[in-house]
């Protein structure tokens, strides 16, 4: 199993599990609704994005390119809870499905630099977006958020560092985790949730 070898190789993880309890195992939709409740927790807590995206999912069609383009964008902004310049980054997500630009059915075929690299040609979905959309939605082994403040944090207090490392340093200490990335991102999520006692499980 992935978190064993982890914990073997790397002490940080060692007894993740028996403090904060199994490791959840949340996965998100592909396409549209999993991109768009990433840009809903752009800059946000993950429990202010976790009730923002519960708001935009229950508007009548915001789940579909389609739907989200037939909203008032100032609909969107009052009772979704989005800002305006969120409402304009869905928007443009909508219109780049619909238009071919993102080609969502092959970034299977794609490796993680290059999904990375084509999600971020829309508007508004930067790394950090197309990361967890890799890690949640499409399962991808290896992906690791280097930019993430709370996996900087819960690194940092693992390993019992004065600071948080910044994102190029994060990569660096995460490359050592290779090929379980992704298991490694979320059991450090695991930890900071259950260290700092969040009222949520979802970590993104």
């Amino acid at each position: 199993m992935a978190a064993g070898r982890l914990a073997a190789a790397d002490p940080i993880f060692a007894g993740i599990e028996s403090r904060a309890g199994p490791l959840p195992w949340p996965v998100r939709p592909r396409g549209f609704p999993g991109l768009l409740r990433g840009i809903c927790a752009q800059l946000v807590s993950n429990e202010a994005a976790f009730a923002i995206w519960r708001r935009v999912a229950a508007l009548p069609g915001a789940t579909t390119p389609e739907g989200f383009l037939a909203l008032d964008p100032a609909r969107v902004g009052i009772e979704g809870g989005l800002t305006r310049q969120k409402v304009a980054h869905g928007r443009a997500l909508a219109e780049a499905i619909l238009s071919g630009t993102l080609r969502l059915e092959a970034l299977d075929a794609m490796s993680d630099e290059e999904a990375v690299a084509h999600l971020c040609q829309v508007r508004g979905i930067g790394r950090w977006t197309a990361e967890v959309h890799l890690l949640f939605s499409l399962e991808r082994p290896d992906v690791f958020p280097s930019g993430d403040l709370a996996l900087q944090a819960a690194a940092a207090h693992l390993a019992g560092l004065p600071a948080r490392k910044d994102a190029r340093a994060m990569a660096a200490m995460a490359a050592t985790w290779a090929p379980h990335r992704a298991v490694a991102a979320r059991l450090l999520w695991h930890h900071w949730l259950h260290h700092t006692k969040r009222a949520t499980l979802d970590p993104a």
